[in-house]
Parts: structure tokens; sequence; C-alpha cells
């Protein structure tokens, strides 16, 4: 790993930090100084069996130790300090490696116990970020302090600005997650059911369950119109035709999110082409990317490409525009096109349009669409158009004036089938975008 660029990334984490508090200070608050705190573990309600732990995503941002009970201090004008807390235990690996590439940019103070922290703070008036408000109180953070929401504003809002070392994390957890679809791809051409792609991709990423930076979606057939399917099927399915599968890996923290969907040659011949033009439709909205197109402008498009798309098939009838006005698409495609991506795979400030919190909604027809942000150099996000056949949502419309579009007959033929979903991680660059995924393919 780059020691020089982590160290570049921290600066301008200091730098970022230091402008919030004085903005902060500007607006009547006091805090001069932020413990940072990685979460505390917590346990399955009557049981003694911890739930895997994921730390806070500002705290990822500044130390890439997934564990609990760490805390990053930050004081403008001194070295940020990692209160590394690595308690007695004879139960369980405590131990932290400290690698150079990124120890080096702390003042790293071991402690045994949370309790050693308040004699290594400064005078400083402190505030907390983190989930646990009542340890803040016992670290001397008073109620004001915890998680104040003009501090949470500014920080999500420049979370979407990645940078290079952010981009380097992104990249190698997309080239990881290419190794694992393919390999889960051929899981499916052999026949394998969604247990065993499943394995066949956490294997080839060489990563357990809980280390994936989400839930993997491992999805035949009809499953795939299930926007979240949460299952991972056991029962023979070498007769399958669809696969899709929402997928990715986490690196330091940062994770990729890549979905594709594959088919075998006997799929119905229509779902066929309606692949092959998704795959075009989302390459085309990559290369809407640029600096000042808004991210709704982008979703507008798939809508719109989908519409296309689905006449061009004969799924339905009349033109793009009226598919539009009558919200024909959205039945097809209800989710948003994409959503901000980084150390949360969701990751926060998408509404947001400045520092000071203000939002800017998502279309009234499209409420799921998370990210309404005007694209800037340094962005990351998804592009991942789906065009799927729903049951419970184009039902609804079969008797009715809408449904008059619709060609039932066909849509009858293709809800075995379930939907597609194709899904690329995004940079935008200076002048245009540079696909994170498809460069390892």
């Amino acid at each position: 790993m780059n020691q020089v660029i982590f160290q570049q990334h921290i600066d301008v984490l200091v730098d970022n930090y230091s402008k919030a508090l004085s903005a902060h200070r500007e607006q009547g608050g006091q805090l001069e100084a932020l413990l940072i705190h990685s979460g505390s573990e917590s346990f399955y309600f009557a049981d003694d069996r911890r739930i895997p732990f994921q730390a806070y995503g500002h705290y990822l941002h500044w130390i890439p130790v997934n564990r609990p009970d760490q805390f990053a201090y930050v004081c403008p004008g001194q070295k940020p300090i990692y209160f590394q807390v690595v308690p007695d235990d004879y139960w369980h690996d405590q131990s932290i490696a400290n690698a150079d590439w990124w120890g080096n940019s702390f003042q790293i103070t071991r402690l045994g116990s949370l309790d050693e922290i308040p004699r290594h703070l400064t005078d400083a008036k402190l505030g907390y970020l983190g989930p646990n408000a009542e340890l803040a109180q016992k670290l001397g953070v008073d109620q004001p302090g915890i998680n104040p929401t003009d501090l949470n504003y500014y920080l999500n809002y420049q979370r979407a600005y990645k940078t290079a070392y952010e981009v380097a994390q992104l990249k190698a957890a997309n080239k990881l997650a290419v190794t694992g679809h393919n390999a889960a791809r051929d899981s499916f051409l052999n026949g394998g059911n969604e247990y065993q792609i499943h394995m066949a991709y956490l294997e080839a990423c060489g990563m357990l369950e809980d280390e994936s930076p989400y839930t993997n979606i491992v999805a035949l057939d009809k499953n795939s119109a299930i926007l979240h399917y949460q299952y991972k099927n056991k029962t023979n399915s070498e007769g399958s035709q669809v696969l899709l599968i929402d997928a990715g890996c986490r690196v330091n923290g940062y994770g990729s999110d890549v979905t594709r969907t594959s088919v075998k040659e006997n799929v119905n011949s229509t779902f066929k082409d309606l692949l092959q033009g998704m795959v075009n439709v989302e390459l085309e909205l990559v290369g809407m990317v640029k600096p000042g197109v808004t991210y709704p402008e982008i979703h507008l498009a798939a809508l719109f490409k989908i519409g296309q798309l689905l006449i061009d098939l004969d799924i339905c009838h009349g033109s793009a525009e009226e598919m539009m006005e009558k919200e024909l698409s959205h039945l097809f495609m209800p989710h948003g096109v994409g959503h901000l991506l980084g150390i949360q795979v969701h990751d926060v400030g998408g509404h947001q349009k400045d520092i000071r919190g203000n939002t800017r909604a998502p279309p009234g027809h499209s409420p799921a669409l998370r990210n309404t942000r005007e694209l800037s150099e340094g962005m990351v996000f998804t592009i991942e158009p789906g065009c799927y056949f729903i049951p419970l949502l184009l039902e609804a419309e079969r008797n009715q004036e809408r449904g008059k579009s619709i060609n039932w007959n066909l849509v009858d033929e293709l809800y075995p089938c379930g939907g597609i979903r194709v899904e690329d991680n995004i940079l935008v660059t200076p002048s245009g975008v540079e696909n994170l995924t498809r460069q390892f393919e």
C-alpha cells in the first residue's frame, strides 16, 4: 500500500474536519476537537452471541481497522491520535497489526480499557461522533457535543468526494469482485444452485460472508425479480436459465457493489435480447457522466431508455414519451438508478445539496432514488439500471387503463425469467468518467 497517498488522504480529512469545526463555532457551537468512535459490540436479543461488527463510517474514513471501541481523536493543529484499545482477554484474539503505510499518519496510543482515554485528552472542548451516547458522556462529552447535526451534515456531504487513496481501495474492491462474479457465472453455467454460486463467489474472493460489504443477492430465475432477495436456495437448479448476482468486496473498509445478470442459451429469446439491451442501456448511462450533470438526469434517462427498449421488444406498446407520461417504465424499474458508494455501500449525503444539510428530494415518481447530487470530480457512485417482471407491480395494471399498453401474453412468458440488473461503479473525472468495474473485465 502507498503510504504517500494515505497521508495525502489524512491531510484532506484534517483540513475538512478543521473547516467543519470552524464553521460549527461560527454558528455558535463550542467544539474544538472530536472523538470519532468505531462503535461497540452488540449482542442478539436474549443471547450471548455477538452480532458481526461493522465500524462506523466516519471512523473508518480515518483508520482502516474494523474493530469495536477504537477511537480517532482529531484536534486541529495536532497530529491525529489513534486510541487503540486492546483489552486483556484470553477468550478472543484482540491483537491489532499496525501497518506502517497507515500507522505512521497517527500518534498511536495503546490502551487497555476505555477508562484510560480521558487522561490522554487535551483541554479542548470535546465532541463525539459515533453510536454510543452513554459512553460519550462517560468520556466527558456533554450532550450537545454528541453527534452535532451541523458537523454531521458537513462531513456527510464531503464523503462523496474521494481522495486518491479511496479510489485505489475502490478499484481493488472492484477487481476482486470481478473475480468473484466470473466464478459465480461459471458455477451457474455448470448447474450450481444459489448456495453453490454464493460459495463460489466467496471462495474466489477469499473472504468470509461477514467480510462482504453487504449480503450477497444470488437469485435464480423468478427470484431475480425480488430486488433484495435474501435467501440461498440449496435445491437442484440445473434447469435454471437466469442468474442475477449482486455482490461486492471490501478492501480497507471500502466496498464495491457490482451486479451481473447471466443467462443460458435456452432462455426465452426475448429475455436474451432484453439482457443485451440492458447492457447497452447501462453503458449509455455511464457515458452520460461528467461534472455538472445531475444524478436525477441519469435516472430519468434510464427510465426513458428502458421504456424504448420495452417497446422495441414488443413487451409494451406506444412511445417512450407515453411510457414516461404514464409512468409505465417505473413498473419495470421501481428502484433508483444508483447511489453514492464508498465506506458504506449506500453512502451518506446522497440527498444533500450543500454542507449545511439542505436537501434535494428525489422525484415524486421515484422516491427510492438515493442520489440527487450534481456530479463533481471525485464522486463515486453506482449506475445500475434494472428491468424486472414483478407480479406484485404488474398484475395490478392488467385490467386497468395503463395496462392496455402492456403485451400481457409476452409478460406471462417472461415472469419465470425474473429480471435483469447491470451495475458498475463509476468515478467522475475532470472531463468525464472512469468505470472502476469494467476495466478489470
